[in-house]
């Protein structure tokens, strides 16, 4: 499964909407994304699942890179 991870960074500050990154992760479950992302000095906002329509219109972006965990 491939979910969109919203985040910030660094983790330590104040999240601000203007600073939010994506990225996308391969892995069997959202609890698997958040356990190999939280090593990493970001602010997780939200973990979601694509598929279907959603997720061909993010692989026709540039930038769409799977980070598989």
């Amino acid at each position: 499964m491939i979910f969109k991870v919203y985040y910030q960074e660094p983790g330590n500050e104040v999240p601000i909407r203007e600073r939010t990154k994506t990225m996308f992760v391969e892995a069997e479950a959202e609890r698997y994304v958040r356990e190999k992302l939280k090593d990493r000095n970001i602010n997780i906002e939200l973990v979601q699942r694509i598929q279907g329509a959603h997720l061909e219109y993010e692989q026709q972006n540039v930038d769409y890179k799977v980070l598989e965990i």
